[in-house]
């Protein structure tokens, strides 16, 4: 099987950089072992939230000097201002255009909503969402939370108590609808994506939309748990045609219905440009010949060999097994990338659990041009995107999404310019 490029992941990084490739003429596959961290997303993307030591940041661009000095390791410090600039432009626009509307802007955060009603920066957001412009209020004064009888993801006595530390007056109200009856039968079933099929039906929603103009009079917008949209867009548009009010959502506890929808908007958007999606497969190993994979081989494929003249990584960090850690080491599983880590395993691990823990910037190690390196040597053709890189800590930073768009991007950038 000969392509352009293979890309190995088919999460945010992997999908990205694959629409980008696809959109220039190349003929790309990516594989894909199964669900990605988008199925537990909030409905935000991370671009910056805070420095290395903790430090708040409120314009990620600005603050690219300060985390040079203290992570000159990171990718964002390795692409430059002037790169993290330009493409965190074209990732906002690549997102829209493949049908994940997005608003927000990387010269300043503003303030998403969490599960718990608690307020954290982002990058941008899923258009719908809740988010104001600052960390101690939001943009309302009265606010009505509605939630399904039954549903626990959503945890709305918390989200009162959070929003009236912001001064919002919030009131709950708890509906029922036969069409979710079946789903009770099992609390298991009663999990956010499978309401969200039950909204797909038009009737359905348009019995939801009975009950919230019921109990809208004298309100200022409409909050609803994120179970809407599983491959729908224009739901929230008919909610406020039917009600007259704002109606917003809430990110609930996975698993994300906004980001399963992304992820099947991504996917679609790669296979309508001609991309090839292997789902439910793992790339098992490679042949490096003079410093080049020539060869990959699959765990559904067999003998029969993936040949591409060029290869990416993104194939994520522990949680999808990009990474993998034993008692004495971490390695990359497929090519067996270096991956520089402590010997001693106790500098691993902080055995505070909310402490900055050391493990989480493990990663493997590329050139300047984000090529994997093993053995010292650099793979000519073997490029690393997302997770899986070394040099920043995802979660103290509020980072992840944005390392996994701009390095996907910027690889495949490179890629197109060795063809120029």
């Amino acid at each position: 099987m000969k392509f352009d490029t293979v890309i190995i992941g088919g999460g945010l990084s992997g999908l990205v950089c694959g629409i980008y490739l696809a959109q220039q003429g190349q003929r790309c596959a990516i594989v894909s072992a199964g669900q990605s961290a988008l199925h537990f997303s909030s409905g935000s993307f991370d671009l910056l939230n805070a420095l290395p030591d903790g430090t708040p940041v409120e314009r990620p661009l600005c603050a690219m000097e300060e985390l040079a000095v203290q992570a000159p390791g990171h990718p964002y410090v390795r692409l430059g201002r002037g790169k993290v600039t330009e493409l965190a432009e074209l990732a906002k626009e690549l997102l829209c255009k493949a049908g994940v509307p997005v608003k927000g802007d990387a010269g300043k955060n503003h303030f998403r909503v969490t599960p718990m009603g608690t307020v954290k920066p982002a990058w941008m957001t899923l258009e719908g969402y809740a988010i104001g412009t600052e960390a101690d209020r939001l943009p309302w004064k009265k606010v009505a939370l509605f939630n399904i009888a039954g549903f626990l993801d959503f945890y709305t006595n918390f989200i009162v108590d959070e929003f009236k530390k912001l001064g919002v007056e919030c009131s709950v109200h708890l509906f029922n609808m036969d069409a979710l009856k079946h789903l009770r039968k099992n609390p298991s079933e009663m999990r956010s994506a499978n309401i969200a099929r039950v909204f797909e039906n038009q009737e359905n929603l348009a019995e939801l939309g009975r009950i919230l103009k019921g109990n809208s009079n004298g309100l200022e917008v409409i909050m609803l748990p994120a179970v809407l949209g599983l491959n729908r867009t224009d739901m929230l548009e008919y909610l406020k045609g039917v009600t007259g009010c704002e109606v917003l959502v809430l990110p609930t506890l996975p698993p994300s219905v906004p980001g399963i929808h992304a992820q099947l908007q991504l996917r679609k958007y790669f296979q309508e440009l001609g991309g090839v999606y292997m789902l439910g497969d793992n790339m098992m190993h490679a042949d490096i010949e003079e410093g080049k994979v020539v060869r990959l081989y699959s765990y559904n494929h067999g003998n029969i060999p993936f040949v591409a003249e060029n290869v990416v990584l993104a194939t994520g960090s522990y949680f999808s097994q990009g990474l993998i850690a034993t008692n004495d080491r971490v390695y990359e599983p497929v090519f067996g990338l270096d991956v520089e880590y402590p010997a001693d395993r106790e500098q691993w691990m902080n055995l505070d659990f909310f402490a900055k823990q050391a493990y989480q910037s493990f990663g493997v190690k590329t050139d300047s041009s984000f090529r994997g390196v093993c053995q010292g040597k650099v793979l000519t053709n073997l490029y690393v995107a997302g997770a899986v890189l070394e040099g920043f800590n995802a979660l103290k930073e509020g980072c992840g999404a944005g390392v996994s768009l701009l390095t996907a991007l910027e690889v495949a950038r490179q890629i197109i310019g060795k063809r120029l």
